[in-house]
């Protein structure tokens, strides 16, 4: 006779806050969930694949019945160091109290972590990462937009979370892309998400992209916001000539990470 693979209480919360967030999570969310330690997350982890019940990836773990830890993991773990030093540049610029906009982006994912340490902000978002990051922490108010779920997102998409974003304003929009090209400026892959980054700039006072260097100079086949419209680009090096030149005619100030000044110049 076969035998049904029991779990523990601990285990079987785990396995349900995975299926809350989307089927796949950072041990760092799930450890905020159930209100345990990381360390505790990563042995719950370890014994739930050991049995198969999960798969367990670098930082956290995704259910074997979802594709959404292939693409939300594979990017996360992608360049941490770079994107953290992104993230901790950007929220240099943000204040308590202000009105966010943030994607699904990684990089976005890793701002969302710095922004802990805001207070009373209001944060409107299509992603579940960033809103289990922000949301019952120091007075915050977190929005998540409904619309379609796309699982390897972790994210919302369509009309219905284009028409929602349509009825916030935001102090700044927090956006990531695919891929930089100093002719055409931020492009996507998909063609939702350059939609989505359009209609949240277009609610912005603020509108900032979150890229790190690695996308400098490649391409992707969907436009995403008019450049001119840009505010800010945050990144982890300084752009090459090029792209310098771009950013300068286009108006948006260049933040690198770990310098004090904007890089706009040519020299």
């Amino acid at each position: 006779m076969n035998k049904t693979p029991t779990h523990s209480h601990r285990e079987l919360e785990l396995l349900d806050a995975l299926r809350q967030l989307g089927g796949s999570a950072r041990s760092a969310e799930l450890a905020r969930v159930l209100n345990v330690s990381e360390e505790t997350v990563r042995r719950t982890i370890k014994a739930l694949a050991k049995a198969g019940a999960l798969e367990r990836v670098h930082g956290g773990a995704f259910l074997p019945d979802t594709q959404a830890g292939l693409s939300f993991f594979s990017r996360m773990t992608q360049y941490p160091d770079e994107k953290r030093a992104i993230a901790k540049s950007t929220a240099e610029h943000i204040q308590d109290g202000m009105t966010l906009f943030m994607d699904v982006g990684s990089t976005t994912a890793f701002v969302s972590e710095e922004l802990r340490a805001r207070h009373n902000m209001t944060v409107v978002t299509n992603s579940i990462g960033v809103a289990q990051t922000l949301v019952n922490h120091n007075n915050n108010r977190v929005h998540f937009l409904g619309g379609e779920m796309q699982g390897n997102e972790r994210g919302t998409f369509g009309f219905v979370t284009e028409s929602q974003i349509r009825r916030f304003v935001f102090d700044m929009a927090i956006l990531s892309a695919d891929a930089l090209s100093h002719k055409r400026g931020v492009l996507f892959t998909n063609a939702i998400e350059a939609t989505l980054a359009i209609v949240a700039a277009e609610n912005a006072d603020q509108k900032v992209f979150v890229i790190d260097h690695h996308k400098f100079d490649t391409t992707a086949p969907h436009c995403g916001p008019d450049m001119r419209q840009v505010d800010a680009l945050f990144t982890d090096a300084t752009p090459n000539k090029r792209l310098r030149a771009a950013c300068k005619d286009w108006g948006v100030a260049i933040h690198v990470a770990g310098q004090t000044e904007d890089t706009n110049d040519d020299e």
